[in-house]
C-alpha cells in the first residue's frame, strides 16, 4: 500500500488527468484550473484556487480530499513533488526559455518537494543512534568529496560547539589518513549523496577496521550504507552524471541540524549556558540596529 501511494504522489498530476472525465461538474472545474498552469497551483491559497476555477472553498478541500490528500496544503505539497521531475544540467522542470521568476520558483518549489520526500523517509531510530554515537565521540571528524565537502565544513561549524573535538576533511588523503589513524570512540561522519564512490567506500571499511564508528549520510542501499555502522539514509532525485546535486545538499544539511539538534537535547539545560556564551561573543562583532 505505502508504495502505490508513494507512486500516486509522484504522479498526481497524471491521475487528475486521467480522471478528468469521471468528475462532477464542480470538483472538474478545480481540476482544470490545476492542469492550466500547476506551479501557480502550488502558490495558490485555498481561496484563490476557488475563484480561479469559479467554486466555494469546500469544492476545493472535497475535490484535495478525492486525491488522497488530507486537506489543501497536504494537497499542494503532492503537486509540487508531482512536477519536480527532472531536466538534465539545469534543474527541476526548467525550460531554456523560461524567465528568471518561473525557473527560480520552480528551484524553490522542487526543493521543498524534494525535502519532504525526505522528511517522510528519514528513519527517526537511526537518527537516535547516531545522536548518542556522536554525543559519546571523543572525537569526530566530518568526511564530504565534491559536492559533499561543503556539508561537511558547516558539520564542523555546527559541532565545535559541543566541547568535542571535531574536524571536516575534503581531501582523499588525509580521510585516508584519518581513517587509518582512529581508533574506539572516533566517530567518522561520512557525506555521500551517491554512496557510490569509491574512495569514500574503502576510506569506511579502513575506519571500521580501525574501530571506529562511522556514520554514513548517504542514499539508502548503496554501497556505502552497507560498510557504516548507522546509515542516515537521505532520497532526493538528482542526477549527479549531469549537474551537480542541489537539492542533496540542502537535504544533508537539514539532516546535520537534526543530528546538532538531537545532541544539544540531550546534553541537557546545563549546557545551554554555553552554546550562549558562544553566542554572545559574536555580539560586538555586529552593527548595531
Amino acid at each position: 500500500m505505502a508504495a502505490n501511494k508513494t507512486q500516486r504522489d509522484d504522479n498526481l498530476l497524471e491521475d487528475i488527468q486521467s480522471r478528468l472525465e469521471t468528475l462532477n461538474k464542480s470538483e472538474r472545474k478545480v481540476a482544470e484550473a490545476i492542469l492550466r498552469d500547476p506551479t501557480a497551483a502550488t502558490r495558490y491559497s485555498i481561496a484563490a484556487l476557488a475563484r480561479a476555477a469559479d467554486v466555494s472553498e469546500p469544492t476545493v478541500n472535497r475535490f484535495c480530499r478525492g486525491f488522497s490528500a488530507t486537506g489543501f496544503p497536504d494537497f499542494k505539497i503532492r503537486l509540487a513533488q508531482s512536477i519536480a521531475t527532472g531536466t538534465p544540467y539545469i534543474g527541476q522542470n526548467i525550460e531554456p526559455d523560461d524567465t528568471v521568476d518561473e525557473f527560480s520558483d520552480k528551484i524553490m518549489l522542487s526543493t521543498i518537494a524534494n525535502l519532504e520526500k525526505a522528511r517522510q523517509a528519514l528513519d527517526p531510530t537511526a537518527l537516535a543512534l547516531a545522536i548518542d554515537h556522536l554525543i559519546q565521540a571523543k572525537q569526530i571528524s566530518f568526511f564530504g568529496m565534491g559536492g559533499s565537502a561543503p556539508v561537511a565544513m558547516d558539520a564542523q561549524h555546527k559541532f565545535f560547539r559541543f566541547n568535542i573535538p571535531v574536524m571536516f576533511y575534503d581531501d582523499v588523503l588525509m580521510q585516508r589518513m584519518v581513517a587509518a589513524g582512529s581508533a574506539t570512540g572516533d566517530v567518522i561522519v561520512l557525506i555521500s549523496y551517491t554512496g557510490r564512490t569509491l574512495e569514500t567506500v574503502d576510506i569506511a571499511k579502513t575506519a571500521r577496521a580501525s574501530g571506529a564508528t562511522v556514520i554514513g549520510i548517504t542514499t539508502p542501499d548503496s554501497p556505502l550504507a552497507e560498510v557504516c555502522t548507522v546509515v542516515v539514509g537521505v532520497t532526493a532525485p538528482e542526477d549527479t552524471e549531469v549537474y551537480m546535486p542541489m537539492t542533496s545538499r540542502i537535504i544533508h544539511m537539514t539532516v546535520v541540524d537534526i543530528l546538532a539538534t538531537g545532541v544539544t537535547l540531550k546534553r541537557g539545560t546545563d549546557f545551554l549556558g554555553h552554546l550562549k556564551k558562544i553566542k554572545e561573543s559574536l555580539r560586538p562583532t555586529r552593527i548595531p540596529k
